[in-house]
């Protein structure tokens, strides 16, 4: 099939956010050098039964169901200039007589500066510690607006965030770096849920990272609170390690409107005690051996908070997987470790291998109890695939609950086999199931998977209240709950 992307709208970071338009060893974070890698009950602070509240003031887009930031309608009150003909000695950040470099910069901001780096390329390896906004004034750090977006080019890591508060990082391009892209970290205070609070990724381009492990894109490492939107992730890591985005240990963060391609591990990865993360309105392209990997496999010294020794432990809670597409890759998704998480919405378009994992990594010993991956939902998936790839389409590992995972509403059609042939094995029994039936995309060959008006999935799904407000789907739409559609495309009544 040839795959063409679907152009996404890409909200320009003035619109939303401010005016004008490893190697392989373990790391700090306990990464090891494999794609799929723990663990800790929950804070009382982030894991809450119905997941984030609702959006009370959404963004300019959608109507009903956006995505609203801590820097939504807020705007800079000063600027300072970074540009490849400035001076570290002799400029003030004007624009007139801009800095040299990010890092010069940074000194002279103070909540509600806005740093605009003018295009041109700069030297990576920056590194930023202790730079706090507040709530009624952000920093920001980003290209300039109107023109193109500065590249930060080489390093081991392009740009190092450490506890950092209330701070917006926009319209850059990364490449080149040898360790990561970019890293965000709470500088190893892992107890403290106020360490590296409130952050906005918006409007990235980062790609051509590492190449030869457990290299990431993007790697954030303890942040509470915090949006990637906008972005695009490419060719990050290698050898089946490395994530588009890793997380470990952060909690209620959104994922949305990105692009991840050709991610050699993962695109998104959750573990190390992540809690309440949105994984939603992207589009996955060959995006690795786990497009998205709910969990994963963590050293024990790395979660965040530390590990309980008197209570339940778990890889990764109520991460959601919500209105994406996926093209290619291994599995679409894997439940590892991962307590009450969920898919729902998706579109699943020719998987390699498997068209989900449920697995354990991460075991109880060393004086800590884990729980299995159990109570799993999936609803409202399209699951589009060659029986000739698929073999296996549900892949159950040991020491999992896959009896407790629920099954509801999702379409399976394996568009080169009879239509028994398209029913998986499922762990358990299901509602709703539509299997062996073509649910009609507009153009599989162009990479159009809206439905046309004949599809038979249009009207057949679940309207589950997960708790969430409305669900936008990837054009910004929100979906009906009057029309129940299965997949990542909203249907007009």
């Amino acid at each position: 099939m040839k795959r063409l992307l679907p152009t996404l709208t890409l909200l320009c970071f003035a619109t939303l956010l401010a005016p004008g338009c490893s190697d392989s060893s373990p790391g700090p974070d306990g990464d090891a050098s494999r794609a799929d890698g723990g663990v800790d009950g929950p804070r009382d602070d982030v894991l809450r039964p119905d997941g984030p509240q609702p959006d009370t003031q959404p963004d300019a887009t959608p109507s009903g169901c956006g995505i609203q930031t801590f820097a939504s309608g807020k705007q800079p009150q000063n600027e300072i200039h970074v540009a490849q003909n400035g001076s570290d000695q002799n400029g003030d950040g004007s624009a007139t007589k801009p800095y040299a470099s990010i890092g010069e910069a940074v000194k002279h901001a103070t909540p509600g500066s806005a740093i605009r780096v003018h295009s041109g390329t700069y030297s990576g390896g920056v590194s930023i510690s202790g730079l706090a906004g507040t709530a009624a004034a952000p920093i920001w750090i980003g290209g300039a607006p109107g023109e193109t977006k500065p590249v930060l080019q080489g390093g081991g890591e392009a740009l190092h965030l450490t506890k950092v508060r209330y701070l917006v990082v926009h319209d850059l391009e990364v490449s080149g770096s040898t360790a990561n892209g970019i890293n965000c970290d709470d500088g190893g205070d892992y107890a403290d849920p106020e360490a590296t609070r409130w952050i906005v990724f918006q409007g990235l381009d980062i790609h051509d990272i590492g190449g030869s492990g457990n290299q990431d894109c993007l790697k954030l490492s303890g942040l509470d609170d915090f949006w990637v939107l906008d972005s695009t992730f490419k060719r990050c890591g290698g050898g089946m390690s490395g994530s588009g985005i890793d997380h470990v240990g952060c909690h209620k963060g959104v994922i949305a409107r990105n692009r991840f391609e050709q991610t050699s591990g993962n695109g998104v990865q959750a573990k190390g005690g992540s809690v309440d993360i949105d994984i939603k309105n992207n589009w996955f392209e060959d995006a690795g051996e786990r497009s998205v990997n709910m969990g994963g496999s963590t050293g024990l010294t790395f979660f965040r908070p530390p590990l309980s020794q008197s209570a339940d432990n778990a890889e990764a809670i109520n991460i959601r997987v919500l209105a994406n597409v996926f093209v290619g890759s291994t599995v679409p998704f894997a439940f590892v470790g991962c307590d009450s998480c969920l898919a729902a919405h998706n579109t699943i378009v020719s998987p390699t291998k498997w068209l989900l994992r449920i697995l354990q990594e991460t075991t109880t010993g060393g004086g800590y109890t884990f729980v299995p991956a159990r109570k799993g939902l999936l609803y409202n998936n399209i699951f589009y695939f060659a029986r000739a790839d698929v073999a296996t389409a549900i892949n159950i590992g040991p020491d999992t609950d896959a009896n407790s995972f629920g099954f509801e509403h999702n379409t399976w059609y394996a568009h080169d086999a009879p239509p028994q042939d398209s029913t998986p094995n499922f762990p358990v029994s299901t509602t709703g199931t539509t299997a062996g039936i073509d649910p009609e995309f507009v153009d599989v060959q162009s990479g159009n998977f809206k439905l046309k008006p004949s599809s038979k999935v249009i009207g057949y799904g679940s309207n589950r209240d997960i708790g969430l407000g409305p669900l936008s789907d990837m054009e910004g739409n929100c979906f009906d709950t009057t029309m129940p559609t299965a997949g990542a495309y909203a249907v007009a009544p």
